[in-house]
């Protein structure tokens, strides 16, 4: 198949259609610590899809920068991208359906020549709140696609963002292409992984109002969203990302300063961590917010992406005190520049960034990987105990993580819980000031946040309780209307196992516990038991909220006084967020 610069073909397109081309928003959301990068092409719009006026009026395209962490274990293999673009069409308040059906369906066949019998469509079932979608339905039956080809499927598929959720909200259609030498079924079955998602439109249609019914809204939106990477993977006839014409001159230049072949299997995961990460590296340090590598929030990820970037490089023997990392960079801004101004303005940054940064990590890497070299050579058994992976870390500066990382490819583990007691020992040099605190994560602080904020403290420690100490915290979610928990287990909750942890919360709420809220060292506070979801994120100061006997964490968000003051716990959805994460969505009532 032939290449095709999507990007341009799709604003195109639009531009015709009567839509305005508006910038990309920053990866860094503006005003919203809720998020530490805009992760959805329609995240900078929620504000317009709920009713306020854009500028450029009520029809909009754009390509969006996005960024997201929770695949970075999964980097490495043929599909998975920390950022991505996502291109998008919008209607506030003006075509519905129809229009969004019609146009998407001309964009993929007339514009795109993909084949009408390799698509297949799902829409909204329906529930007892709301009717199953059939308009939708219809509307692509008019346009020839079969109704074998066509799945009805739930709230859990076909609904945006989901049936908890109070505002404007809707179903959703998703479209698929087969993505297979074998010949196209007639029936459609989604759970078959030759079939790919490739677009979504999602139809704002109701509004959730504060008495849990569904009404329609007078202005209805729409909001689709298309993956750059994977669509023009397909339109190529690629199954692996990396050899689609978005990489494949990236991959290029790393096989011509490393001198080996990307089609040598033992060599395609580290390239695709530097063709991944090089390109992340510049789009957020390259974005005009201004991020530079810390210890905290952005600044965190930033860095973690550099450091493994040179790890991998290094595997793949490339000389780490060249300018490999320059020409890489150079090569990106250049590719990028056309739809994002700001990394031609910001070059001379971005390059300084990776320098600075990799002379920095090369003198801790050299050290540590040769004594990291030594300890397995040395090593009875299949752990790294405590006083190693402190010394590595003490001594050499090795991140613990990265000891972890490297334990990981070798099969080995490593004692982390003793780490963190060697580490809560240990008398750090005093540093000045207690900068880098972690943010709450919080849109706003008002009354109900403040609440929810609370309540994910007695969510963590009663999902220990049921579920056993391997449980933490890995991310929440907080509105006015929902909290959203994420946290590390590897399986489903039972019924029971849910039961028990809403009646473990709404008895700590019942015992009307004071929370209290202290200022400690670090080392102090984690030789106590506190807790943390990133340790590294928090400065030599912290602040810990104490829940009695119940929580102890390290926490920068807003808390209620006592826990009497949280009403009824409720969860409303558990589910699986990522591997080995799992996800509760509860209510306060």
């Amino acid at each position: 198949m032939q290449t095709i610069d999507l990007k341009k073909e799709f604003l195109q397109f639009f531009k015709s259609k009567g839509h305005k081309i508006i910038p990309s928003a920053p990866i860094i959301p503006e005003n919203d610590p809720t998020c530490l990068f805009n992760t959805a092409g329609m995240q900078p719009l929620v504000p317009y899809l709920k009713g306020e006026t854009h500028p450029e009026g009520k029809r909009l395209a754009d390509v969006q920068k996005c960024f997201r962490t929770n695949d970075l274990d999964s980097i490495g293999d043929k599909t998975h991208h920390t950022f991505f673009e996502m291109l998008g069409n919008w209607s506030l308040g003006d075509y519905f359906k129809e229009e969004a059906i019609d146009w998407s369906f001309e964009f993929l066949t007339k514009k795109l020549n993909i084949p009408q019998e390799r698509l297949a469509i799902t829409v909204f079932k329906g529930n007892d709140i709301v009717p199953a979608d059939t308009e939708t339905a219809e509307l692509w039956m008019k346009h020839g696609i079969k109704k074998e080809r066509i799945a009805y499927l739930g709230e859990e598929n076909n609904w945006w963002p989901n049936m908890e959720s109070l505002g404007p909200c809707g179903p959703d259609t998703e479209i698929f292409y087969w993505r297979s030498e074998e010949e196209v079924p007639e029936v459609f079955n989604p759970d078959d992984e030759n079939w790919v998602e490739i677009w979504n439109n999602v139809f704002m249609q109701y509004n959730h109002e504060q008495d849990n019914t569904f009404s329609q809204l007078k202005n209805k939106n729409v909001d689709t969203g298309l993956g750059v990477e994977r669509v023009t993977a397909i339109l190529e006839g690629k199954t692996d990302n990396y050899e689609s014409s978005v990489w494949s001159d990236v991959i290029k230049k790393i096989e011509e300063i490393s001198g080996l072949s990307y089609q040598d299997e033992k060599n395609k995961r580290s390239m695709r961590i530097i063709a991944d990460h090089i390109r992340a590296i510049v789009m957020i340090s390259g974005d005009n917010a201004g991020i530079k590598p810390s210890n905290t929030d952005q600044g965190y990820i930033l860095r973690r992406l550099i450091r493994r970037t040179i790890r991998y490089a290094k595997k793949l023997n490339i000389d780490i005190n060249s300018n490999w990392e320059q020409d890489l960079a150079n090569l990106i801004i250049e590719k990028y520049s056309v739809y994002y101004n700001e990394l031609e303005k910001n070059k001379e940054t971005i390059l300084e960034i990776l320098k600075n940064e990799k002379l920095k990590f090369n003198r801790t890497l050299e050290k540590g990987l040769r004594e990291f070299e030594k300890v397995v050579n040395s090593l009875e058994g299949s752990i790294i105990n405590k006083d190693t992976a402190f010394k590595l870390y003490d001594t050499y500066g090795f991140p613990i993580e990265l000891t972890e990382e490297l334990a990981k490819e070798l099969n080995l583990k490593v004692d982390i819980e003793g780490f963190n007691e060697k580490f809560a020992e240990h008398q750090e040099k005093s540093r000045e000031g207690s900068t880098g605190k972690f943010k709450g994560g919080l849109a706003s602080t008002g009354e109900m946040e403040t609440k929810y904020h609370t309540a994910t403290h007695l969510l963590n420690a009663a999902l220990k309780k049921v579920l056993g100490p391997h449980v933490h915290q890995k991310g929440s979610n907080i509105t006015a209307e929902r909290m959203r928990f994420d946290f590390s287990h590897d399986t489903k909750m039972t019924d029971e196992e849910k039961q028990k942890v809403e009646e473990l919360v709404n008895e700590y709420i019942k015992q009307a516990i004071p929370v209290e809220k202290f200022e400690m060292k670090k080392e102090e506070a984690i030789a106590q038991g506190a807790e943390a979801m990133f340790i590294e994120k928090y400065g030599d100061i912290v602040s810990v909220y104490k829940i009695g006997d119940v929580s102890m964490e390290l926490c920068g968000g807003p808390h209620v006084k006592n826990t009497s003051e949280l009403g009824t716990f409720k969860i409303k959805k558990e589910e699986a967020s990522s591997a080995g994460v799992r996800r509760i969505k509860a209510i306060l009532e």
